[in-house]
């Protein structure tokens, strides 16, 4: 046994001190801890006997279903590695995650296979070494061609703990986040990183064993991960929200049953429409989540008023540092525009300047921040890594100041990144792909604030004179080359001179923030779908 418990050890714990208690569930189904253990032992045996070895990469596709915490169980048992993917993505993004990554095996979803098989041919991996997740049996005529059958893997497999020996520095699993050359890069977490990110967590939170939690986020975020083993060490059931979108009437009945969840701004706004006739019982709630993005204070009040038995809690992180800062219930109002301070275990914030000195209170400067649980480099990127480190300390490139209290406020997220909808938008991806087109001379991509989503994706475009290119247009054929919610909401088309630029010609995303924030430009927008 390892110095810190792995995941897959702490299921085996409570499956022998608590077998029949509930541990997981989603909408549909539920387990027990000697179900879920049982459930991920036979997975993991049944991988090993596929052939993979310790090391090797699993890449995961699939929507919130029950099986994301059995196989981040299984893997753990025998030391491979989780490569969740976001669902959201397009084909050619999932093959490049797939393909950077080097996955050995890939697990997708029934409603994703179509997408799997249109890279298929692009990807990798060897190819009796892709599985179907689905409930049926022993039905081959439901199986897609191609595929192995993850219940029919676990039938034929032990059900025995594998003798597998998992060190605590040994990667658990490959987070990828997006970066501004445009490739998302594998953020690289240990079990130790893993199992202190639980531990402070629920020291923080005050997590015990009669909380249950509803994890809404996706399962391939590292928020819902991140929650999910908190739970799971304090021995807390969790439910997984297993639908593909959000839908606001559902959650909320779900909530009735929960004593914490972690929800995105956009979630609470969509979650406040509803009326107040079709509401039911929510005093069960004693602790609320704003993460991902920031909420404005009106509808923080709302919030409140809607739960006035929960405390509101709001985090700041990233998924190269995990938790960096918490806003706790008793300082929401009076410490307003500020994302709190150091989580608990935690370093000392150090705030910078480009000569890596550290900046007075009130003066701006880059934040780096220092945890026992912090990311262990980016996959196959020693450069990237040296950037974002400097000695124990790591920077996602967010610019803050801290004020007389020591309370960090956030003045530009990641540079120029976009958070729409809980999900980062980097503009320079999202730019890479829309100049690609033929009657595209330049482009710049910027957020602006939205009242549903916190902020939505514009583009401004130089079009070449001799197109008569449209906005709607040029939204349409973005569709099948970037992710919904990376798509423009609002095209504005700019002359040359009137893109702005500094000195060396680079252009200025914050004046265009600042030119275009306010305004709603005359384009249709992209569909609600398109989240």
């Amino acid at each position: 046994m390892t110095a810190l418990l792995t995941i897959g050890q702490v299921l085996s714990s409570h499956a022998r001190l608590r077998p029949n208690a509930e541990g997981a569930r989603d909408l549909d189904n539920s387990l027990s801890y000697a179900q879920w253990n049982e459930r991920a032992c036979r997975l993991a045996n049944a991988l090993t006997v596929m052939g993979l070895e310790q090391g090797q990469r699993v890449a995961i596709l699939a929507y919130n279903r029950l099986e994301w915490v059995e196989i981040y169980a299984a893997l753990a048992k025998v030391g491979l590695v989780a490569v969740p993917i976001n669902f959201r993505l397009t084909g050619p993004e999932v093959a490049f995650i797939i393909n950077d990554a080097e996955a050995a095996a890939v697990i997708v979803e029934e409603a994703l296979v179509e997408l799997i098989d249109g890279v298929r041919d692009t990807l990798e991996v060897p190819v009796d070494r892709f599985v179907h997740l689905g409930r049926s049996v022993g039905n081959a005529d439901s199986q897609p061609v191609g595929y192995r059958s993850y219940e029919d893997m676990l039938t034929a497999s032990s059900p025995t703990e594998p003798a597998v020996a998992v060190a605590v520095d040994d990667t658990a699993c490959f987070m990828y986040t997006s970066g501004t050359t445009g490739n998302p890069k594998g953020v690289m977490r240990s079990h130790r990183g893993i199992a202190m990110v639980a531990l402070l967590t629920g020291l923080e939170f005050r997590l015990h064993r009669n909380d249950r939690a509803l994890l809404v986020m996706p399962m391939c975020h590292a928020n819902s991960l991140y929650f999910f083993i908190s739970f799971l060490y304090c021995g807390a059931p969790l439910t997984v929200f297993s639908r593909p979108s959000f839908e606001p009437e559902l959650c909320l009945s779900e909530l009735s049953r929960a004593s914490f969840s972690s929800l995105v701004p956009t979630h609470y706004s969509m979650m406040l429409e509803i009326p107040q006739r079709r509401r039911p019982d929510t005093s069960s709630i004693e602790k609320l989540l704003v993460s991902s993005a920031t909420a404005f204070v009106d509808t923080k009040r709302r919030i409140m008023e809607m739960f006035p038995n929960s405390g509101l809690f709001e985090l700041y992180g990233s998924t190269e540092a995990a938790w960096v800062t918490m806003l706790h219930p008793h300082e929401q109002f009076d410490h307003l525009g500020t994302v709190g301070r150091e989580v608990v275990g935690s370093a000392p914030i150090r705030l910078l300047d480009d000569h890596g000195n550290e900046v007075p209170d009130g003066e701006a400067g880059e934040l780096y921040s220092c945890s026992p649980y912090q990311f262990d480099g980016y996959w196959n990127l020693p450069e990237k890594t040296a950037e974002a480190m400097r000695g124990d300390y790591v920077s996602v490139g967010d610019i803050a100041r801290r004020d007389a209290n020591g309370y960090i406020q956030l003045i530009d997220r990641k540079k120029n990144m976009i958070v729409s909808g809980g999900e980062n938008v980097y503009p320079s991806e999202v730019e890479n792909v829309l100049a690609d087109h033929p009657a595209v001379i330049d482009v710049a991509v910027f957020g602006v604030p939205d009242p549903k989503w916190s902020e939505r994706v514009v583009a401004a475009v130089v079009p070449t004179g001799d197109v008569d290119l449209a906005a709607d247009a040029l939204i349409d054929w973005s569709r099948d080359r970037l992710a919904g919610f990376k798509r423009p909401r609002d095209i504005i088309f700019l002359t040359p001179d009137e893109m702005p630029r500094n000195a060396t010609g680079k252009i200025l995303h914050r004046e265009l923030r600042a030119m275009f924030g306010q305004e709603q430009p005359d384009v249709r927008p992209a569909t609600e779908n398109s989240q």
